[in-house]
């Protein structure tokens, strides 16, 4: 079994007098894909910006390979080698494709290092090769995430946060970036943890999932073991 890259221990978020996360324990393993998943408004999203600093969470313990990252700002974790993609697919509109994934790369010192992110992003989303000098901001919506996915992976993280990356798009689109998750792991062992709402479609790439409900985790499992259970089936796949 692989050793926890991420550790979240005991956390609790709130805004104002909302408690949105209630005391959340969970792990991200070293090279799997983990889910966190639930409807909105379960709390997945505040998980993920108090993982990553934007928000302080009022107790509780983040740790990152062993070390302890509660509460650092996001430029910090990008050094340590985590990157995070929020809701929305938020690129530069008014830059070109290729200039979006140069400002991924800011961390990047070595010219060779860079050349060759920026083909390996290219051999996974050839479109955005096609379209390098493209204005981000006249992009469809599917290709905006493969954009943020893009720019994200420009700084050579080991652990990616994304946050809904289903969100607005197609069918078809969803599982182009769902296939290019899943390479990213099978290929270049990226842990991932993805935060979703379209469940029946993260446990298809995801080994293990936690299943979120009015702030706590509600279920826990492997990916196979919660696909197969009836009661996950009934109340979270509409099945």
């Amino acid at each position: 079994m692989s050793e926890a890259m991420l550790t979240v221990k005991d956390l609790n978020v709130a805004y104002g007098g909302v408690q949105a996360v209630r005391g959340i324990s969970l792990e991200v393993r070293a090279g799997e894909i983990t889910a966190l998943l639930g409807a909105n408004g379960a709390g997945k999203s505040s998980t993920l910006l108090a993982i990553v600093g934007s928000v302080k969470p009022g107790s509780g313990r983040v740790t990152f390979e062993g070390q302890d990252i509660t509460a650092q700002p996001p430029e910090a974790l990008i050094k340590k080698g985590i990157a995070m993609i929020p809701e929305g697919a938020r690129v530069f509109a008014r830059q070109s494709v290729e200039q979006n994934l140069h400002l991924g790369a800011y961390i990047v010192r070595d010219q060779a290092v860079y050349r060759q992110r920026l083909q390996q992003v290219y051999a996974l989303f050839p479109r955005l090769q096609e379209r390098r000098e493209q204005l981000a901001g006249t992009m469809s919506g599917g290709e905006r995430q493969m954009l943020a996915i893009g720019r994200a992976l420009m700084s050579g993280p080991r652990l990616l946060l994304i946050d809904e990356p289903s969100l607005g798009l197609s069918p078809l689109l969803v599982e182009q970036v769902f296939d290019a998750l899943a390479e990213l792991n099978r290929q270049h062992g990226l842990s991932v943890l993805l935060v979703e709402q379209n469940m029946a479609q993260a446990l298809e790439v995801a080994a293990r999932a936690y299943v979120m409900q009015s702030g706590r985790i509600a279920i826990e499992g492997t990916a196979a073991e919660l696909a197969a259970s009836d009661e996950v089936r009934k109340a979270y796949l509409g099945m």
